[in-house]
């Protein structure tokens, strides 16, 4: 099995099936994976039917990849119960609810075919109101906190055979603005970094399989005027080099504001990729798919071989999907209800969605 420069393409589709010039789109291109969104999922056996319908056109075992966290960021509610919100889950502080939340979260995906879920956020709450997009998501106030909640949960998922991806390096806590409209620039130098923000990242880089990479400039410690997300410097000296992990890199979603303001799409994911990232997530352009196709094609084999060794090396932790069952599904469900119900009765309060942070919901 030959892995190629376009299998570093993740990208997202239109809708509940798949039509003809998608499944056109998707052959001539040959990407290495999809992300869902709520557009994608109508009813539990359509979802199935997609996701094994995407699996057939590839030439690769795809990473089928959504974001499931728990509360407004959990794609599948549109299915069934909402699970608990990071945040719920923190203030209540029992690792026992945080144990069942990773493992229902991977049992529900594995019965679709998902291989890797984009979370846990690592990001810590320095404050639980600041307009970054991080509302209700984020396990801890402190870095302990952090890598504490967030490694029981990332350990009980993958004991279900779903991978997980820590979220998002460098960090979103510092940004003052939402990076799905702008890109934010943070001003914490290095060993601020250090101590805080990347402390989670250095506790649990060997339980990660992967890590996204955030759409913000860190002037402080990278003076290439390139958002993390597209530096070599944030990915590969810093991630890489200064923490060790040795895991795949995930871009966060190249169709932000943050990126799309100022980069175009070849040009962004040509940066992404020749800065370390594995796979590059182009979430609401499919119709642009050759554009990112021809940048990761130009480039240099030297460059990109380092990249399709580590894809190389997921492909072969990714598992396989569960024999589907919509008994066994809605089990699953009523878990899931129950989990969030034994939050409240904990004394969880309640998470305020705002409108300024729509786009998280299906972004």
């Amino acid at each position: 099995m030959e892995i190629k420069p376009t299998h570093a393409l993740v990208f997202g589709v239109p809708g509940p099936t798949l039509d003809p010039e998608t499944k056109r789109i998707i052959k001539d291109v040959d990407p290495g994976g999809f992300i869902l969104f709520s557009r994608n999922i109508k009813d539990p056996q359509q979802l199935r039917t997609l996701i094994d319908g995407l699996r057939e056109i590839c030439t690769i075992t795809p990473v089928i990849t959504i974001d499931q966290e728990g509360g407004r960021v959990s794609r599948l509610k549109e299915l069934g119960e909402e699970p608990p919100h990071a945040v719920q889950l923190r203030d209540v502080g029992d690792l026992e609810l945080i144990e069942r939340h990773g493992s229902l979260t991977g049992q529900l995906l594995r019965q679709f075919g998902f291989n890797l879920d984009l979370c846990p956020v690592l990001d810590i709450a320095f404050d639980d109101e600041a307009e970054n997009s991080l509302r209700g998501r984020t396990w801890g106030r402190t870095q302990g906190e952090v890598a504490e909640n967030a490694g029981v949960f990332l350990d009980a998922m993958r004991a279900e055979g779903v991978l997980a991806s820590g979220k998002h390096f460098p960090g979103y806590s510092g940004a003052t603005v939402d990076p799905h409209y702008e890109l934010p620039s943070v001003d914490r130098r290095l060993e601020e970094l250090l101590k805080a923000e990347w402390a989670p990242y250095a506790v649990l880089k060997d339980r990660l399989d992967t890590v996204m990479m955030g759409h913000a400039l860190y002037p402080n410690v990278d003076d290439s005027g390139l958002p993390a997300s597209l530096s070599k410097v944030m990915i590969e000296e810093q991630l890489r080099g200064r923490l060790g992990f040795s895991g795949c890199v995930v871009s966060d979603d190249l169709d932000m504001g943050a990126i799309t303001k100022g980069w175009s799409l070849g040009e962004s994911v040509r940066l992404a990729v020749e800065g370390g990232t594995d796979l590059v997530l182009i979430c609401h352009r499919l119709k642009y798919a050759a554009e990112a196709a021809e940048a990761v094609a130009n480039i240099d084999s030297k460059t990109i071989a380092p990249n399709l060794k580590r894809l190389q090396a997921l492909q072969e932790k990714l598992s396989p999907p569960k024999e589907f069952s919509l008994e066994r599904f809605r089990e699953i469900d009523s878990e899931i209800g129950g989990l969030r119900q034994d939050v409240l009765a904990k004394g969880a309060a309640p998470v305020e969605s705002k409108a300024s942070h729509s786009p998280v919901e299906d972004f």
